[in-house]
């Protein structure tokens, strides 16, 4: 039971990671209306861009903590989401808006976007792993005494941000002009234009928000393990799973898309060490891409596929 608890914890704590990525590519591919293969490295650019916040702020002598952890990382959060937005916004002005192609050709643009954006990466940072610098903790002994899981501070605030930042975006869409706006360019770009929405606005609305958040997922993967040039693109195709599971297009589809596949992803070992099945966490992304191939099956079109946004 243990083991189970564990599992679910960890599982918890990468579905997170996992829905922030996958509501912003869902974001873009219901607005903007292509699949973006750039968004692995807008995660890339945005945990950089809080990397090397994190290096001025404390060559600057900032060494103040809350919790245990440095007010510069949560400032570099900040920074790293701002730079990938604007990262994603100059190039929607300056490659996607002036394009006339299908949404194929802007798909395979965002591919050679994403190789643009590593290669710069990596002539800037290097090619080798590298870590923010912050102080790990052993897991919080109160939950451990009770529950038996190791849970750690790093957990807790991965779990908290991306709840308080799916809830935000939630809120927006559902209450606010904008969120209105987004929601009836998703459906029906065309009409929302006739009707006086300026889509041009809430499409570089639509590219802050999505980049925000995948930076912020970013970041987070930095903060649980390491960053290095290629960490979006690795994730990517889990976070396609996430997208095509909850249903294409569908932003709460996304959501519980990456909720499912991140704790699928998490409790792989089980079959190992509940059923006997020599399959180990290496296979992990295989069996979560199973189980988006099975639901399909039974449900082409997604969990919440057909939704509105």
């Amino acid at each position: 039971m243990s083991l189970l608890l564990q599992l679910i914890a960890n599982g918890i704590v990468y579905s997170g990671i996992i829905v922030l990525a996958s509501v912003g590519l869902s974001l873009v591919y219901s607005i903007a209306d292509f699949a973006n293969f750039a968004h692995g490295d807008t995660m890339a650019v945005g945990a950089y861009g809080a990397f090397a916040t994190i290096g001025v702020l404390t060559s600057m002598g900032l060494t103040a903590t809350i919790w245990g952890f440095p007010v510069a990382f949560f400032v570099a959060l900040l920074v790293g989401m701002a730079v990938a937005a604007v990262v994603a916004v100059l190039t929607h002005k300056i490659v996607y808006e002036p394009m006339d192609v299908g949404s194929i050709g802007m798909l395979i643009t965002s591919i050679g976007i994403a190789f643009l954006y590593r290669s710069v990466i990596q002539m800037r940072f290097g090619a080798i792993m590298q870590s923010f610098g912050v102080q790990r903790f052993g897991p919080i002994i109160e939950l451990q005494a009770a529950l038996g899981i190791a849970v750690t501070r790093r957990d807790l605030l991965i779990v908290a941000v991306s709840l308080t930042l799916v809830v935000g975006l939630h809120l927006l869409l559902q209450y606010t002009t904008l969120g209105r706006k987004m929601r009836a360019t998703a459906d029906n770009r065309s009409l929302a234009k006739v009707s006086g929405i300026r889509t041009g606005r809430v499409l570089v609305s639509m590219w802050v928000i999505g980049a925000a958040l995948a930076a912020a997922g970013g970041v987070f993967i930095g903060l649980n393990a390491n960053i290095y040039p290629r960490m979006g693109f690795d994730i990517l195709l889990l976070v396609f799973a996430a997208v095509i599971l909850g249903g294409i297009g569908s932003v709460y589809g996304a959501m519980l898309g990456g909720f499912v596949i991140g704790m699928i992803h998490e409790l792989t070992p089980l079959f190992q060490t509940r059923l006997g099945i020599p399959i180990g966490t290496e296979y992990a992304p295989a069996i979560a891409f199973l189980l988006m191939v099975g639901i399909l099956l039974w449900r082409p079109q997604g969990i919440l596929g057909g939704s509105n946004t």
